[in-house]
């Protein structure tokens, strides 16, 4: 899997969000009422991004859009901050990048919509056996990591 490459930052917070695409199918009935299924139980996520490079990094970024990802054809991964954290995610354009666009002295905005293979979700089953554990994920690592010895040090 192509990476993205060392050096180039994070995308900006401004603007950045998910847009998941509609897992379920609506049948409209004769009734007036409406059945639901699902259609799919793993769909893209539509990703809005900007970053804010130096005339290097852009430079960097519009030779590594070019020539590593064809035009954009290829997919690659890059991590990327979710609701579970910095994780990897397998990342493709849509479309050709926007920009860039001076700002300030000496920095460059681009913009481009990316699609995530996969949502970055919790695995199966948790969210219905172990609820606490989820909403509770931060106390149990502070108690695992501050109170507990570690295995092997004696202590």
């Amino acid at each position: 899997m192509i990476k993205w490459p060392d050096g180039l930052p994070f995308p900006l917070r401004e603007g950045y969000g998910f847009k998941t695409v509609e897992p379920m199918a609506r049948t409209a009935l004769q009734s007036g009422r409406a059945r639901y299924r699902r259609n799919f139980s793993n769909v893209p996520v539509i990703l809005e991004v900007s970053w804010l490079f130096t005339a290097e990094q852009a430079r960097l970024f519009k030779g590594w859009y070019r020539d590593v990802l064809k035009d954009g054809v290829k997919w690659f991964e890059c991590d990327l901050r979710t609701e579970e954290g910095i994780v990897p995610c397998n990342l493709h354009f849509e479309g050709i990048y926007d920009g860039g666009y001076l700002v300030g002295r000496d920095y460059w905005r681009f913009n481009a919509t990316v699609v995530m293979r996969e949502r970055s979700i919790i695995d199966p089953g948790w969210a219905e056996i172990l609820p606490e554990y989820i909403l509770l994920a931060d106390i149990f690592d502070i108690a695992m990591n501050r109170e507990w010895p570690r295995h092997g040090d004696g202590s």
